[in-house]
């Protein structure tokens, strides 16, 4: 398939079962009286997170104490660090926190506080991702190089045959690339035929704004603690190097079980027109699967992404409401026979991605 196909929905498709439920789950707003967005759970989580991820750096830097514990808090800080990241940005880049868009934006801007860009993010994720979920050469979260392999639409070379031992220490990785290289990298891919929308002139602004975060942040994360604590300045890149290999674990991890294991479907258009002969709702019930929806502190870390067919299905919906609107999108999807993936706890998610990994990582 050309990366350049236009795809398309067949959304003549279950109109039925896409109008119950988009109208139970507004019913269900109206019935309770309360907002799409953020609560007073949110908040608090917002501040809590925020509270997790710079203490332990404000105490690193001015409060004499051994390597050891300089080490376990740079760890706490990339836990942090994705903390804001599933549930303090990513709603916000939905446009799901607030109904203010400025509200929405400032708190966006917590990616970049942490290393990202929000303007990259939202291609990638909200454009790409979230329109052609688990669609090879449309969906960026299937590709990863030429190390791993995660579509059975992708070519395989003899690299993916250790995917399934090398793919978590990759997965480390990915937060610490992202910062250092993957922007940037993707301000070329999108301005040519890599973007959903073709040729894409980026904004002046944007582009300033990418270089002046990611000097912010380095500047702060490592060049003021190189000045500041009394220790060689390879210690300070060693924790760094500790924070992101945390942060991108948590990070990837989150992600994958939700769309890369063996319960869901990776669809392939059909040639040439590039139709999915599948509404989008139904498509992305398809390719998305929730997992440990029983486990509360899980998903109030992870802002309700373990409630993956939810997201997909109402991205502009405050994630801390998934957990209530779950039982109308199962009910309904039974009542039409549609697909509704939920049948993983977290580790026995995990097994079934590496399961997917060892598939893949053969001919």
């Amino acid at each position: 398939m050309s990366a350049t196909l236009k795809v398309k929905f067949n959304n003549r498709k279950d109109t039925d079962f896409v109008t119950e439920l988009r109208s139970s789950v507004d019913d269900y707003f109206k019935a309770k009286g309360i907002s799409t967005y953020a609560n007073a759970a949110m908040v608090f989580k917002t501040i809590a997170l925020f509270t997790i991820t710079f203490a332990p750096y404000f105490l690193i830097l001015f409060v004499p104490m051994p390597i050891w514990a300089m080490a376990l808090l740079a760890m706490v800080i990339g836990i942090g660090f994705a903390g804001i990241g599933f549930s303090v940005g990513h709603d916000a880049l939905h446009n799901a926190y607030s109904s203010n868009s400025t509200v929405n934006y400032l708190l966006g801007l917590s990616f970049n506080l942490v290393g990202a860009n929000d303007y990259i993010w939202k291609i990638k994720h909200n454009q790409r991702h979230h329109t052609y979920t688990n669609i090879y050469q449309k969906d960026e979260d299937l590709e990863a190089g030429y190390l791993l392999r995660f579509s059975p639409k992708a070519p395989w070379n003899k690299v993916h045959g250790f995917q399934a031992y090398t793919a978590y220490f990759i997965y480390s990785l990915f937060s610490l690339g992202w910062v250092v290289f993957f922007d940037i990298e993707k301000l070329f891919l999108y301005n040519g035929n890599g973007s959903p929308n073709g040729n894409v002139k980026h904004p002046r602004a944007e582009l300033i704004k990418l270089f002046a975060f990611k000097i912010f942040y380095f500047a702060y994360m490592l060049v003021l603690p190189m000045f500041v604590l009394p220790i060689p300045w390879w210690y300070v890149l060693i924790g760094f190097v500790i924070m992101h290999l945390t942060a991108g674990l948590i990070l990837t991890l989150v992600f994958q079980l939700a769309h890369v294991i063996e319960e869901v479907n990776f669809p392939e258009p059909e040639m040439p027109s590039g139709l999915v002969d599948n509404a989008w709702a139904v498509h992305q019930m398809e390719t998305s699967a929730n997992y440990a929806t029983g486990n509360k502190l899980l998903t109030w870390y992870v802002g309700g992404l373990n409630y993956q067919v939810e997201h997909h299905l109402f991205p502009n919906i405050c994630s801390i409401h998934y957990p209530e609107i779950s039982p109308i999108v199962q009910r309904i999807a039974k009542k039409y026979n549609v697909t509704y993936h939920n049948e993983h706890g977290f580790f026995s998610a995990l097994s079934s991605h590496h399961r997917l990994l060892v598939r893949l990582s053969k001919p």
